[in-house]
């Protein structure tokens, strides 16, 4: 049997969402007005029907983030909102609140959402049971682990392949809720991993000075995705639901070739949509914001750390060789052609990024916008190719799906039949004259037939099965093709494993008796459907009762190793005395605990 593959994107907006979808993703996720992820990134129930319209005429699916953790006085609001999402076509919800089970919801697939914490087999298999069509796997997760989960359960997998990182598992990220009462499971995260801190040992000495030690790379596992599949990963997600027009069309023309040159060589696998979406530029993926690249611990522990800016690095350019006209111009080696408008940046030797715009090139001149004083080989990075930003900012991609036609005469007029490949199919029968042509008409016919225009089509193969030449108008055949493709676009597309309704189980799953904060027990509906499972003990979420000696992250990312300092990876015995605390500049502490036998770093609370 073949198994659907899905390339997900993000969709900060619907027309982000529908450049996605005409750029090759086979669905997208999207936020709406309250209760995700990223309160910034909010869409009407009609905006995201609009995408909805769109994305369904190429069996292309819609997601809507509602992974919010929810509170007892949001629960009506947010059944009424599942309920107009379900009205504007919404294919299914992305959720975290174990509520939504509990809801008198209509009948739309859920998906476990990211912040659900999915690292074991165990909880997976539970999330299933509970009726969760799609399952969002914890970044932090090996190929071997992946494959696991998959082997052991039989829902949907969906996994991150592109994007900014989360330091902390997420939904087990409580920082930017105890520092600054802004939670990230309330959609409202303020960053704390990207704060640059001082590293201090147990006698109080600076180890690192003004580092950003938890900031991380982005994500980028473009070179495994057929490993991935072939581990049992369904859909592909792209991270980047603030991100902008420019980097959601490139980084999904980019990972649409990638995938397309599996499938094309895979016969057990098949895309989850239909259409081919052709672009007139060449996507990269380092012309688009990143830290730097890192897939994460797929391949096991490598270093993830971008310690010295939290923001974009972007593509490697070469090194300043010399410096002209006191320090407005300058020379780099390499061939990477800088343009006017470009923006470069640069490690100072105080270790601190800087940025500077490109005013003009003049004979392998790089002159400044302003006087900068660059030593001489420093390595330049471009974080901002204008040329190519610019060219993304115009239509770039076009999608259609192939449509045969066939016109056949019929004793009181014509019949126009319309096949696509999504499996649709509609008939239009016309009474008409059955006028003689004296001249040949087949190909006037067929030039008619194949203007379709704006329409989410190209024409394939077309029939004419006329007794004789037959005389028929340029306008009547354009008006036949016209309302044909209308009533043919009216049909459901028939997509490969469609989602089935789902609705909360039957018999519920047996869960832990003893439930801490990290289970995000927000509301009286998630606590009452844990007790069904059998929870017996259960802590109230970190927002409503934050715990004295509560972890505010757990990470697999290690200071000690990014520091060189684990021996287990070949690093030196360190000439610090532990524990280890991360200081912020206004004085506060957080102590840092290394749990060697899991491989994970946690921050607390001083």
């Amino acid at each position: 049997m073949e198994r659907s593959i899905e390339l997900l994107a993000p969709a900060r907006t619907a027309d982000i969402g529908i450049e996605a979808i005409r750029h090759g993703a086979d669905a997208v996720y999207i936020g709406a007005e309250d209760f995700g992820a990223r309160a910034a990134a909010g869409n009407s129930a009609k905006d995201i029907g609009r995408l909805c319209d769109f994305a369904h005429q190429f069996g292309a699916r819609v997601y809507v983030t509602l992974n919010t953790i929810l509170y007892d006085d949001e629960l009506a609001a947010a059944e009424r909102l599942v309920r107009e999402l379900h009205a504007v076509g919404t294919d299914a919800l992305i959720v975290q609140d174990m509520s939504l089970l509990r809801l008198d919801l209509p009948p739309i697939a859920l998906h476990a959402s990211t912040q659900m914490d999915v690292t074991t087999p165990e909880k997976a298999l539970f999330l299933h049971r509970c009726g969760f069509r799609q399952i969002v796997l914890a970044r932090e997760l090996s190929i071997l682990q992946i494959k696991e989960i998959s082997d052991f359960v039989p829902a949907k997998l969906e996994a991150f392949v592109h994007g900014a990182l989360c330091v902390s598992y997420s939904g087990r990220c409580y920082a930017s809720e105890a520092c600054f009462g802004r939670s990230a499971n309330r959609g409202r995260c303020a960053q704390f991993c990207r704060l640059a801190f001082d590293l201090e040992d147990a006698d109080g000495r600076t180890v690192v000075h003004a580092k950003h030690l938890l900031s991380l790379r982005d994500m980028n596992r473009s070179c495994s995705l057929e490993e991935m599949m072939d581990a049992g990963v369904s859909s592909f997600k792209i991270e980047g639901r603030l991100k902008g027009m420019d980097y959601v069309k490139n980084v999904t023309a980019y990972y649409r070739r990638r995938m397309d040159d599996i499938l094309r060589r895979r016969d057990d696998l098949v895309r989850s949509s239909f259409g081919t979406s052709e672009t007139d530029f060449e996507p990269r993926l380092e012309k688009s914001f990143n830290r730097g690249f890192t897939e994460y611990f797929l391949h096991g522990r490598t270093p993830v750390l971008s310690a010295d800016t939290p923001k974009a690095i972007g593509e490697y350019v070469g090194i300043v060789e010399r410096r002209t006209r006191q320090g407005l111009g300058f020379h780099v080696s390499g061939d990477v052609q800088l343009h006017a408008g470009d923006g470069l940046c640069y490690l100072t030797p105080e270790g601190k990024m800087e940025g500077v715009r490109v005013n003009r090139v003049e004979g392998g001149e790089v002159m400044a916008a302003r006087r900068v004083s660059i030593p001489v080989g420093t390595r330049l990075f471009r974080n901002l190719d204008y040329a190519f930003t610019h060219r993304l900012e115009k239509e770039t991609a076009k999608r259609k799906m192939r449509l045969d036609m066939r016109l056949s005469e019929t004793p009181t007029g014509y019949a126009l039949h319309l096949e696509d490949e999504a499996g649709r199919s509609f008939t239009l029968q016309e009474d008409a004259e059955h006028a003689e042509a004296h001249t040949p008409q087949e190909e006037a016919v067929r030039r008619q037939l194949s203007r379709l225009g704006d329409t989410p089509y190209e024409a394939g193969s077309i029939s004419i099965q006329t007794e004789g030449e037959r005389f028929i108008p340029a306008s009547k055949l354009g008006d036949w093709r016209r309302r044909a493709v209308e009533g043919l676009l009216l049909q459901p597309a028939r997509r490969p494993e469609d989602d089935a309704e789902t609705s909360a189980p039957q018999t519920p799953p047996r869960c832990p008796r003893q439930l801490d904060n990290t289970a995000n027990v927000a509301n009286r509906e998630a606590r009452a459907f844990y007790e069904a499972c059998g929870a017996e003990e259960i802590a109230p979420a970190f927002e409503i009762k934050a715990p004295a000696d509560a972890t505010l992250m757990t990470c697999r990312h290690c200071i000690r190793y990014a520091l060189g300092a684990c021996t287990r990876y070949g690093g030196k015995k360190p000439a610090w005395r532990e524990p280890l605390s991360l200081r912020l500049p206004d004085g506060r502490r957080f102590p840092l605990e290394f749990d060697c036998k899991r491989c994970e770093m946690k921050v607390s609370q001083a």
